[in-house]
C-alpha cells in the first residue's frame, strides 16, 4: 500500500478558523438551500452579509454605459491595453475613483491620496497583506468583540498572528472603552505574548453601529502611547442609513502630525454590493507599509477589466452620490421592516443600530436552560434560518445573534419573519411546560416510582410522554417516550432525580 505524501503543517492545521458555528451554518445552508417554488422549506441564508438591494442602480448603469466594457463593441478599443500585464500600483483611473468614492462615503470630511492606495482582490486579501507588514508570527492583536468572525480565518491562519479579544458588554451597548483595552493589553503581557496592535471594525460588524469621535480618538492615543498600530476596517462605511454619522480615522487623523501607525481597509463588497468583483484597498499613513503591501499586492491583485469597469463607473461622481443615496434608503426601509417584525414578536435589536446589513439581535430570554449553541441548532434545524450565533464572534454574553437582511427578496424576508415568530411560540410552550413542571415537582410525586436502568439513556433529551424519570439531564424511560430538545418534559408526572 502506498503511503499518501505528507502536506505541509499549515495546510494540515486547524487555523483555518472554518471549525465554528460560523461556517457550519453556511455549510446546513448549502445542504438544503431555501427557494420559494423549488424548496420552500429549506434553509433560509441569514448568515450572509450581502447587500442584494441595489443591484438594479448598478445594472442600470452598466446597460447606458456599454463603453465601460472592454468586452463590448463600444469599449473593445481598449481591450489590448488592459488586456497586457498592468503596474500592480493599479489603473490610475481606477486609483483615483476608489479614493473619491470613499471620500464621499465619509461626507467629504476627509481626503485620501490615490498614491497611497494598495488594491487588493477583497478585503480579506487586505487585511492579511496588511497583517503581514506590521506583524510577526505569534505577536498579536487586540480586537473588541464581539467581532466579525471570518477574522479568524483572514488574519490568523497563514500569519500565525494571535486576536486578543478586548471584552466589550451589552450594559454600554458594546461600546470600546480604555479600561477594556488597558485589560486586554495587560492580559497579553502577563503572557508574553507582543501587541503589535489594534483591529477595529468601523461601522461594526456584527453590531452595526458606529463609533464616534470621541471614542475613535481614545483608541487613537491608546495606540498612540502604546507605541502600536491602529487598523481601522472601514468596510461599511457607505452604509450607514441613520444618524450618528459616520466618522472615519482619517478625519480624526488628517491634522496630526503622528499618524504612520494608522492604516485604514476598505473594500466595495458591501457599499456597492459587488463581492464577486473581488475589490478591496488598503490606505496606509506609513510610507514603508504601502511600499511593502504593493509588493504583496502582486499575489492578490484586483483584474484589469474589472478596474476598467469600476474606474469609469466610479468617475461618474452623480451616479456615485444617487446610488449611495438611494441604497442608503433601501437599506433604511428593509432593516426597519425587519426590526418591525421582530418587535411585533416581542424580540429586540441592538438600542443604537445603524448601519450596516444586518442586526444584533438580542435572545437571551429564549435561551430558558438552554445554551446559546443548543439554541442555535434549534434555529437552524427546526426553523430553517441560518443565522450567526455571538459565541462564534467571540460575544461574553450568550443569547446575542447576527440576522442578515439585505441578502433577500422582501417575500423571502416575510417568510423569514414567520420562522421566527414560530420560533417565538415554540419557546413559550416550553417555557410555560417547564415552569408547569417545576410547579408540579413541588405538589405531587408519582406513586409507586422506580428507575428501568435496563433501558438505555437518551442524553440530553426530553420526553413527550410520562411517567419520566430525569437523571443528570438523561432520560430513562418508565414506558414509551419520544424525546424532543433538550432538558424539558411536556407531560406530568415528571420528577427530576438530582433535584430530590
Amino acid at each position: 500500500m502506498q503511503l499518501p505524501t505528507p502536506l505541509s503543517r499549515r495546510a494540515t492545521s486547524n487555523g483555518h478558523g472554518e471549525d465554528s458555528p460560523y461556517f457550519d451554518g453556511w455549510k446546513a445552508y448549502d445542504r438544503n438551500p431555501y427557494h420559494p417554488h423549488k424548496n420552500p422549506s429549506g434553509v433560509i441564508q441569514m448568515g450572509l452579509a450581502e447587500n442584494q438591494l441595489s443591484f438594479d442602480l448598478i445594472e442600470k448603469w452598466v446597460r447606458e454605459h456599454p463603453e465601460s466594457s472592454i468586452c463590448t463593441q463600444e469599449g473593445i478599443a481598449g481591450f489590448k491595453e488592459t488586456a497586457n500585464y498592468q503596474d500592480y500600483h493599479g489603473l490610475p483611473k481606477f486609483r483615483e475613483g476608489i479614493t473619491s468614492f470613499m471620500e464621499e462615503v465619509g461626507g467629504g470630511k476627509a481626503k485620501f491620496d490615490k498614491d497611497r492606495i494598495v488594491l487588493t482582490a477583497g478585503a480579506t486579501a487586505a487585511h492579511e497583506v496588511l497583517t503581514f507588514c506590521v506583524a510577526n508570527p505569534g505577536e498579536a492583536f487586540l480586537i473588541p468583540s464581539p467581532y466579525y468572525p471570518g477574522f479568524d480565518r483572514d488574519l490568523k491562519w497563514r500569519t500565525g498572528v494571535e486576536l486578543i479579544p478586548v471584552v466589550c458588554s451589552s450594559s454600554n451597548n458594546f461600546q470600546v472603552s480604555v479600561s477594556a483595552l488597558e485589560e486586554a493589553y495587560t492580559e497579553a503581557k502577563c503572557r508574553k505574548v507582543k501587541v503589535k496592535g489594534i483591529l477595529i471594525t468601523n461601522p461594526s460588524n456584527p453590531l452595526g453601529t458606529t463609533m464616534d469621535e470621541k471614542t475613535l480618538r481614545s483608541i487613537l492615543h491608546f495606540a498612540t502611547e502604546k507605541k502600536i498600530h491602529l487598523i481601522c476596517d472601514e468596510i461599511y462605511a457607505g452604509s450607514v442609513f441613520l444618524g450618528p454619522r459616520f466618522v472615519s480615522i482619517a478625519e480624526v487623523v488628517q491634522s496630526q502630525i503622528e499618524r504612520d501607525h494608522v492604516h485604514i481597509v476598505y473594500s466595495l463588497s458591501k457599499d456597492m454590493g459587488l463581492p464577486g468583483f473581488r475589490v478591496g484597498a488598503i490606505y496606509s499613513y506609513n510610507n514603508k507599509v504601502v511600499m511593502a503591501a504593493r509588493r504583496m499586492s502582486s499575489f492578490c491583485m484586483v483584474s484589469s477589466q474589472t478596474q476598467y469597469l469600476l474606474g469609469k463607473m466610479l468617475s461618474d461622481r452623480l451616479f456615485v452620490r444617487e446610488y449611495i443615496k438611494e441604497n442608503k434608503k433601501r437599506l433604511q426601509e428593509a432593516h426597519s421592516v425587519f426590526v418591525q417584525g421582530l418587535c411585533e414578536v416581542g424580540i429586540k435589536c441592538l438600542a443604537n443600530s445603524n448601519v450596516g446589513l444586518f442586526c444584533w439581535v438580542d435572545l437571551r430570554h429564549l435561551l430558558h436552560k438552554d445554551s446559546e449553541l443548543a439554541l442555535w441548532k434549534i434555529i437552524i434545524e427546526e426553523i430553517g434560518l441560518n443565522v450567526s450565533p455571538g459565541l462564534s464572534c467571540h460575544c461574553k454574553e450568550e443569547g446575542w445573534f447576527r440576522f442578515c437582511f439585505a441578502n433577500m427578496t422582501p417575500t423571502t424576508m416575510q417568510e423569514s419573519l414567520t420562522r421566527i415568530k414560530r420560533l417565538i411560540e415554540r419557546r413559550s410552550k416550553v417555557s410555560t411546560i417547564s415552569r408547569s413542571s417545576a410547579l408540579t415537582f413541588h405538589t405531587t410525586r408519582p406513586k409507586n416510582l422506580s428507575l428501568s436502568i435496563d433501558r438505555a439513556p437518551i442524553a440530553n433529551m426530553s420526553c413527550l410522554n410520562s411517567p419520566c424519570i430525569q437523571i443528570a439531564s438523561k432520560c430513562y424511560l418508565n414506558s414509551p417516550c419520544t424525546p424532543v430538545t433538550p432538558m424539558y418534559c411536556f407531560n406530568s408526572p415528571h420528577t427530576p432525580i438530582t433535584s430530590m
